[in-house]
Formats: C-alpha cells, sequence, structure tokens
C-alpha cells in the first residue's frame, strides 16, 4: 500500500450545518466547536450550525469556521487510527494541516485564521480586487497575460494553480477584467469572475502580509511532526522557521496546489483523505491524477465508508 495523505479545504467549502451531527453525537468533537467559542469570544459554533450562510461566509469567519470544522471531523477520524504520511490545505487550509501536524495548537490556528481573514478582508477597499477562474489555458500564456496586464498599471497575477486548465487569477478589478479578456483571446475556454471579497494571493495582499507578520511573531510555531506541504513551494516542511516565513508569502502568492499533489504523488501517496466539509480538493486532485484514490470525509457516514475502503484494498 502506498502512503497516504490528508488534505484540508479552504475557503468556498463552507457550509451552514458542517459538522453538526458529529457534534451532537461526540462530544470530544462537540468540544471543537466550545473551544472556537471560548478563543474568539464569540458564538461561532452558532453561526456553523445555524447560518445565514451570508454571515458565515465573510471571510473573518469563514476562514475559523471551516478550521474549527476540518479539525473537529479529524478528531473524530482519529479514532480509525488512520494515520498520513503527509499533510496539505489548500490556501486556509494550510493551517488546518499545521494543526494536524502539531504544528501549532486547535486555539493558536483558529485565532490566526480569524485575524488573517480581518487582515485580508481589510487589504484592499471593497470592490477595488477581486478574483476570476480561466478555464483551459495553460499557466505560460496566462501569466504572459497577467504580466502585459501588470505591466500596463493594473496588478495581476496567478493565485491559485488548481488542477490543468483551471487557474485563478487575482488582482485589481480592472486588471483581472483585461487579463480575462486577453485569455479569452489567448485561447482560454471560459472566465468565470469569482463571488469573493478581495484580491486573495496577489500582490495587493502584502499589508495583510505584514500585519500577519507581527501576528505570528507573537506564537511559538513548533516544528511539525507530520510534513506539510507548502501552498508557496509545494514542498514538504515541518522547521517551526520555515513554516511562519511560508506563511507569509503565501497571503501574496500563488497558491500551487496541483505541484503539491504531483508533489506529494513523487513521495509515494496514492490515497488521499480530504477532511472536512465539501469535495473540492478531491475533484481537483482526481483531475491532475485520475489513478489517484480519494476519498471525503465531513461526518460519521463518510468516516465509517473511507475505513471500510480502505480495509478492502488492504485485504
Amino acid at each position: 500500500m502506498g502512503k497516504i495523505a490528508f488534505v484540508f479545504p479552504g475557503q468556498g467549502s463552507q457550509t451552514v450545518g458542517m459538522g453538526k451531527s458529529l457534534a451532537e453525537h461526540h462530544s470530544d468533537v462537540q468540544a471543537y466547536f466550545h473551544k472556537a467559542d471560548e478563543t474568539l469570544k464569540t458564538p461561532l459554533s452558532k453561526l456553523i450550525f445555524e447560518g445565514p450562510q451570508e454571515e458565515l461566509t465573510l471571510t473573518e469567519n469563514a476562514q475559523p469556521a471551516l478550521l474549527t470544522t476540518s479539525i473537529a471531523v479529524l478528531e473524530f477520524f482519529r479514532t480509525t487510527g488512520i494515520q498520513p504520511d503527509y499533510v496539505a490545505g489548500h490556501s486556509l487550509g494550510e493551517y488546518t494541516a499545521l494543526v494536524a501536524a502539531g504544528a501549532l495548537t486547535f486555539e493558536e490556528g483558529v485565532y490566526l485564521v480569524r485575524r488573517r481573514g480581518e487582515f485580508m478582508e481589510k487589504a484592499v477597499p471593497n470592490g477595488e480586487g477581486t478574483m476570476a477562474a480561466v478555464l483551459g489555458l495553460e499557466r505560460e500564456p496566462l501569466t504572459e497575460v497577467t504580466s502585459e496586464v501588470t505591466q500596463s498599471g493594473y496588478p495581476v497575477q496567478l493565485a491559485n494553480l488548481n488542477c490543468p486548465g483551471q487557474i485563478v487569477i487575482s488582482g485589481s478589478a480592472k486588471g483581472v477584467e483585461l487579463a480575462g479578456g486577453k485569455a479569452k483571446e489567448r485561447g482560454a475556454k471560459r472566465v468565470i469572475p469569482l463571488v469573493v471579497s478581495g484580491p486573495f494571493h496577489s500582490s495587493l495582499m502584502k499589508p495583510a502580509a505584514a500585519q500577519l507578520q507581527a501576528e505570528l511573531a507573537q506564537i511559538e510555531m513548533k516544528n511539525a511532526a507530520i510534513p506539510v506541504v507548502a501552498n508557496v513551494s509545494a514542498e514538504p516542511m515541518s522547521d517551526a522557521s520555515e513554516i511562519k516565513e511560508k506563511l507569509i508569502e503565501q497571503l501574496y502568492s500563488p497558491v500551487l496546489w496541483e505541484d503539491s499533489v504531483r508533489k506529494m504523488l513523487e513521495l509515494g501517496v496514492d490515497t488521499f483523505i480530504e477532511i472536512g466539509p465539501g469535495k473540492v480538493l478531491s475533484g481537483l486532485i482526481k483531475k491532475i491524477d485520475r489513478n489517484a484514490k480519494t476519498y471525503s470525509v465531513s461526518d460519521e457516514e463518510t468516516a465509517h465508508a473511507v475505513i471500510e475502503s480502505l480495509k478492502e484494498e488492504n485485504r
């Protein structure tokens, strides 16, 4: 049997009611939702379980809500005894991975992503920055497009390299619009504007990165007990000081998700278990390598299904 990676979803996977059934039936899962409420001094768990969706979707709420739910699901899944060889997460999910790997405590993770969400929201005045998904154009021609537009005075860059033919661009509203038009001229099939509150993973996030750096300076990061494949480099990292550096860079650098998955495959991973709400990452991994085995765990039922499937394979 090959190696196993646990992967954790990023912003966009949040839904009202996520983690609720697990929390109702398992006190150790419920404990994480309580801890999040205490740490943030706000009824986050009520927002997660009852909504409204609009409020849950705000960056400063969505980020701690997703980290809390994913770690709560992981807490339940850990009882199966399945251990990962590597962990990784998409953007915000990288913080969940760091909690899973023991580099951050749960409370530190939840506090940091709440602050990160606030900094990201405030870095660029509303409406001045945005993101769009570009489908059907490879990264080289798209990089040329974004460089041309940026040089003309409207910053825009590659933000999420998700899987072949799916790249998200981010930057000034005008820059994203111009780059989208040029991308279509160069052969992109579609350009889909994303409903986001800011130009994440672009150079416009540098003010947020400076604020995040000040917060990280207050936190005693530990070395990761399980290697975490970094968004910024697509390489495994476990050293505490390197983790801090990469988290700061991550705010204004592209998320190299496709490269990260390829790196894990290269390192012998053949089974990816997505832990937390949604199946976004499982879908992307399948597009990167059809032969990779992907599973999604978001509640008791899906956790048991994964355990059964893995037992079948090992027979």
